[in-house]
């Protein structure tokens, strides 16, 4: 990674840190080098297809690969949040449909989804950006044409319902924050029964 990249990624790790709960069982997909963890001090799994070689960090398991797949087996409801930062942009629809469905089992009842996404002009500033080896990082080429609005009907009822959105860095990305139903069990028997914790209050999108 650049200095430019590395500044990028804190500044999206700061972002999402507002929204994590304390002492949070996270699961960073897209982790790169566990920097999210050192950052905001929580613990639970990174992974990432390109993961970069990293000393090992206290309480939390990084696993070189992409999700799901190759994700190690886990109970259902085994973090309270889920984080995917600059992420989806780079996956096809048809498997971020299969992710909400994964990322439902796996967080706990109203347990948090937090996506961070570039809006599409950022292409062209990428672009500018890699041809002045000022990033490192995924080609635009690879954001499959991805729309925003995408994020709301694939992260959707029964299983999802959107708590927050808003922009940073100057309006060019956004926070989206998802929350797990918390009726979820009566929608999907796959799932345990709820942990009886209370529902977070969110404010509204």
């Amino acid at each position: 990674m650049t200095w430019l990249d590395r500044y990028l990624q804190k500044r999206r790790i700061r972002e999402a840190r507002r929204e994590l709960p304390p002492g949070a069982r996270v699961l960073d997909i897209g982790t790169h080098d566990g920097t999210l963890f050192r950052l905001t001090r929580a613990r639970g799994v990174g992974i990432d297809p390109e993961l970069a070689a990293v000393t090992s960090i206290p309480g939390v398991t990084l696993v070189k690969g992409s999700f799901p797949k190759d994700m190690p087996k886990l109970p259902n409801e085994s973090f309270d949040a889920v984080t995917a930062l600059a992420v989806v942009e780079h996956v096809p629809e048809s498997e971020l449909l299969i992710w909400a469905e994964t990322i439902a089992r796996l967080v706990v009842p109203s347990g948090l989804l937090i996506i961070t996404v570039p809006v599409p002009a950022v292409d062209t500033i990428l672009h500018v950006l890699m041809r002045l080896n000022l990033v490192a990082g995924m080609a635009a080429h690879q954001h499959h044409r991805f729309q925003l609005s995408n994020l709301d009907h694939i992260f959707t009822a029964p299983l999802w319902q959107r708590a927050k959105h808003r922009t940073f860095q100057l309006g060019l990305n956004h926070l989206y924050v998802f929350e797990r139903a918390p009726h979820l069990q009566a929608q999907n028997p796959r799932l345990p029964s709820p942990s009886g914790q209370p529902s977070r209050q969110l404010s509204n999108p």
